[in-house]
């Protein structure tokens, strides 16, 4: 995205009440003009910025910019590690809130198990690790699958919600209706997916989504110097959306209202369906 479509977007965001960006797409910290699109986020439209990296390209520039206006940055990690290590102490030692984003498929739910049981030395002072249910789209590690069919979700769960650990967890919204199956956890803690509900996604070709993994699956709304408004208020797609969630699925479950049937995007990602 250029750096004058980001400043007209960012600008309608700020009008209608908007606090925070998440800014991902692959590794944005190598954008040209990285540093100035965090400076105009928090100086001049007063919103909060937060990015995803895989490490790659964290400069003394921006991790200065970083400290100074995010309100967090996260790693995304990748084995073996070594880059994700390398990059969340660079953080860390720039004195930068960091997290740790983790992706849960059949594969990684072993090494995340593991990590929660004996803490690596490399997660000391870690804010949180913040755990992202793995789905089958875009670029996907070979011999991966999706989570339900993993027989150690009971396990995961148990460790991520009952035990102590020396750093925050999270979960992504996508991970909801494993919360819902498999802890007691007060649904205060959590929300079910916030796409079209207080959260939209825009793209680098400045199309707007209600979720960020419907790019395959739906044509975007064009974001123009001034319609961002009525995209989120009247477009159909988002309407749609939140329809969707509102709809008669799962109409003998207690816990809908909990949930709201879990991902509408890709329902085979929902781990509602497999028992404890």
């Amino acid at each position: 995205m250029s750096l004058k479509a980001y400043k007209s977007t960012l600008k309608q965001a700020a009008d209608i009440g908007v606090m925070q960006v998440a800014l991902g797409g692959g590794n944005p910290n190598q954008h040209p003009d990285f540093c100035e699109i965090l400076r105009t986020t928090r100086e001049d439209n007063g919103i909060v910025p937060s990015f995803t990296t895989n490490g790659r390209g964290l400069s003394a520039e921006i991790l200065d910019a970083s400290r100074r206006y995010c309100g967090a940055v996260a790693v995304s990690a990748y084995e073996p590690y070594g880059e994700t290590w390398a990059a969340t102490r660079r953080l860390l030692d720039a004195g930068i809130k960091t997290n740790l984003h983790f992706v849960l498929d059949t594969r990684s739910i072993g090494t995340a198990i593991e990590w929660m049981e004996t803490p690596p030395p490399e997660l000391k002072g870690i804010n949180a690790v913040v755990f992202l249910n793995y789905k089958p789209v875009g670029r996907t590690s070979a011999g991966a699958g999706t989570l339900r069919a993993s027989p150690y979700m009971k396990e995961f769960f148990r460790l991520a919600c009952e035990e102590n650990h020396p750093f925050r967890v999270g979960f992504d919204s996508c991970l909801v209706s494993g919360l819902v199956t498999y802890t007691q956890t007060n649904p205060v803690w959590f929300d079910a997916c916030e796409a079209a509900r207080f959260s939209m996604f825009i793209s680098e070709k400045s199309l707007a989504y209600p979720c960020s993994f419907m790019e395959a699956a739906a044509v975007g709304e064009r974001v123009t110097d001034s319609n961002l408004r009525p995209i989120w208020q009247r477009s159909a797609l988002f309407k749609h959306f939140r329809d969707t969630l509102l709809g008669p699925h799962c109409p003998a479950c207690p816990k809908k209202s909990i949930c709201m049937g879990g991902c509408p995007v890709y329902p085979e990602v929902n781990l509602c369906q497999i028992q404890a």
